[in-house]
């Protein structure tokens, strides 16, 4: 079983990385693109990566994401020319498909849940093959021409550009992290603020921890390992709170700095680019205000449930 999964796993990462060298084959046919050579070299670059990622040794992997770094770094990735959208042909196909529309969006959750609950393929699977179905329910449903369909993934490639790939790096930064010891300094460093024996401190400063490095690195998950155990474990577990309560409204706290960061590409960023919207603070601006309400209510239940 473990062999199919990765196998499939395998799949679906060389099908990602052939989408991503159909748009670089694009862009360096766009002859009017201002940075036709460097954005053409990235999405090649990255999509060999995903194609090919497994069999690449892991120095040169390593050189390759340096290598986007430097193209990114010096504004060499923009977006080209992309297919643009009939408004009239969009009218007249949302009229005629109507409330259908959304069956591919709820059957990309729903088969994903599902695999992953009821099948051993787990979690990742599901998601590739949820993609799969959920895009061939839209093609059944809107009847799209072959070229349509390969416009509209070009589109939103480029439309997503480069904070597409922030996740992998962040997640990849968490492990370094945590790897390198960053724990064990942030626990030196806060024992040296926060009273020995202090519950509430503990909790504020486990919370706000939380948050800040969330914020800092665009992930809760790869800031939950350094900071509970530079924080959460020392001056939360070991001061007698509940590892489990504690454990699970640190994660969530984490989220709310989720919302205050454009580093979480995926909430923050993408939304901007895909709906291209001129302030690329919008989003972060009206969740604002409800992150730090949360932040108080995390604090307060940790307090209360975890002691």
């Amino acid at each position: 079983m473990e062999a199919l999964i990765n196998n499939l796993l395998e799949f679906f990462y060389i099908l990602i990385g052939l989408m991503l060298m159909m748009t670089s084959v694009r862009v360096f046919r766009d002859e009017t693109h201002p940075t036709r050579m460097g954005t053409a070299l990235f999405w090649l670059i990255l999509g060999v990566i995903f194609a090919l990622g497994n069999v690449i040794p892991g120095m040169v992997n390593g050189a390759l994401v340096l290598v986007m770094g430097v193209l990114t770094g010096f504004k060499q990735v923009r977006i080209g020319r992309i297919a643009q959208v009939d408004e009239e042909a969009a009218q007249t196909s949302s009229e005629k498909i109507g409330n259908w529309i959304f069956l591919p969006c709820v059957s990309l959750a729903l088969f994903a849940v599902l695999v992953a609950q009821f099948t051993p393929l787990g979690g990742q699977v599901g998601i590739g093959i949820a993609a799969i179905a959920s895009l061939l329910i839209a093609i059944f449903i809107t009847k799209p021409k072959t070229t349509v369909i390969v416009e509209d993934a070009d589109r939103m490639i480029q439309q997503v550009g480069t904070a597409g790939i922030l996740p992998q790096l962040l997640a990849a930064l968490g492990v370094i992290f945590t790897q390198a010891g960053v724990g064990e300094v942030i626990s030196s460093g806060i024992s040296s603020v926060v009273p020995e024996g202090n519950r509430l401190v503990g909790v504020i400063a486990y919370v706000l921890g939380m948050v800040i490095f969330t914020m800092i690195m665009g992930n809760g998950f790869a800031a939950f390992t350094v900071i509970t155990a530079g924080i959460g474990v020392p001056f939360v577990m070991m001061q007698g709170g509940d590892p489990i309560v504690a454990g699970a409204l640190a994660m969530t706290a984490g989220f709310c700095g989720t919302l205050l960061t454009p580093m979480a590409a995926n909430f923050n960023a993408l939304p901007v680019a895909l709906l291209e919207i001129k302030d690329r603070n919008a989003v972060i601006k009206q969740q604002a205000p409800i992150a730090f309400v949360m932040i108080i209510v995390h604090i307060a239940l940790m307090y209360l449930w975890a002691f």
